[in-house]
């Protein structure tokens, strides 16, 4: 277990505590659970620098990195929606690309050599989108319904691209 995996680690026991500061922390529960969460999006930074800057790259932090990503955004993204903050319709469809995304990187883990899809550009970009709309959702801020488009619909770009890889790496599978 190195430092990255560690803080990966840290950051699945973030998921809980940003739910009880969410329902539980009465006047401060935004703050609590903004602050949480802005935290968990350092230390998911921080996790990914460490393990590149010093090789300590895992198949653990490969895989556990972009799932606890996957849990934190769905926690908040379910809390906001049982607050109505959000709009069901959210939910579902954040839910349905995720599950997508954890059956298809597991299909492809399965199929052959443990192939995992690496994290890319459009996925970082479209994290980062989601982070700034949950911050203005979270305060209620102007534009926060129009950035929170603007990050579902870099989700799904970024569900295309995944689907491209996948598929590409599905093809040279087959040719070796």
């Amino acid at each position: 277990m190195n430092v990255p995996n560690m803080i990966t680690m840290l950051r699945i026991g973030l998921v809980p505590l940003f739910i009880i500061a969410f329902f539980f922390s009465g006047q401060n529960a935004i703050t609590y659970s903004v602050s949480i969460f802005i935290f968990a999006g350092i230390t998911d930074v921080a996790d990914g620098y460490i393990a590149r800057k010093y090789n300590l790259i895992t198949k653990f932090g490969q895989v556990m990195d972009p799932l606890v990503d996957k849990l934190m955004q769905v926690a908040v993204i379910g809390c906001f929606t049982m607050k109505r903050f959000l709009s069901p319709w959210v939910l579902i469809v954040v839910v349905i690309k995720e599950l997508f995304m954890i059956i298809g990187s597991f299909f492809l883990y399965k199929k052959k050599d443990k192939v995992i899809i690496l994290a890319n550009k459009y996925g970082k970009i479209s994290t980062i989108i989601f982070y700034v709309a949950i911050l203005l959702v979270a305060y209620e801020l102007e534009y926060a319904m129009t950035v929170m488009l603007f990050a579902i619909a870099s989700a799904v770009v970024a569900l295309i691209m995944y689907i491209q890889l996948g598929i590409k790496e599905i093809k040279k599978a087959k040719t070796t």
